[in-house]
């Protein structure tokens, strides 16, 4: 049964992680995203409305490391919307 890629949400995460975001509360994040059908909608979900579960990103990079974040994005086939959603987070 298909799905758009054969890239996991493990390796998307650690993809963000070289880019400078820190996870909070990871472990729950890759739990709910394990049990997640569509983990990429279920991302996009927690990044928008993990706060109240602890589940929130920070970009350490300050910014140095956008083309990175977006190139991570763009490799694991998210939206234009999910981008958004997970820059607004990062803005706290």
């Amino acid at each position: 049964m298909g799905s758009l890629s054969n890239e996991s949400f493990e390796q998307f995460l650690d993809s963000l992680k070289k880019a400078g975001i820190s996870i909070s509360n990871e472990a729950e994040l890759r739990e709910r995203l394990a049990e997640a059908q569509r983990w990429r909608f279920a991302f996009q979900t927690l990044a928008a409305n993990g706060k109240s579960i602890g589940i929130s990103f920070a970009d350490q990079s300050e910014g140095r490391n956008l083309a990175e974040i977006e190139r991570a994005f763009a490799e694991f086939q998210f939206s234009e919307k999910s981008k958004a959603v997970f820059s607004a987070s990062l803005k706290h």
